[in-house]
């Protein structure tokens, strides 16, 4: 089943985010990303993303845990991770 995630990441500024996004996009994109979105929220950055199903997700946070290592970037804390269920998508 599709997913939406909502990733809250806790004092994340747009130029440590952009240091991750690279080393996440470099290559193939993870398998079962739909859609990828991101914008600063207040106290850090918020990343919207449409899976296949959570278990593609999952599988995608370990390349997502490298880049955060690789950008030399610390959050302030636990990402905040919502889950929402997706009915359909429609792209035009």
């Amino acid at each position: 089943m599709t997913v939406r995630i909502h990733t809250n990441l806790p004092g994340v500024n747009q130029e440590q985010f952009d240091a991750m996004h690279k080393f996440i996009t470099a290559g193939e994109p993870p398998k079962g990303l739909l859609f990828h979105s991101s914008a600063p929220v207040e106290g850090g950055w918020l990343v919207i993303d449409f899976w296949a199903s959570r278990a593609d997700y999952d599988a995608g946070m370990g390349r997502v845990q490298e880049a955060i290592g690789a950008a030399g970037v610390t959050p302030q804390g636990p990402p905040d991770i919502e889950e929402f269920p997706v009915h359909e998508t429609f792209q035009p």
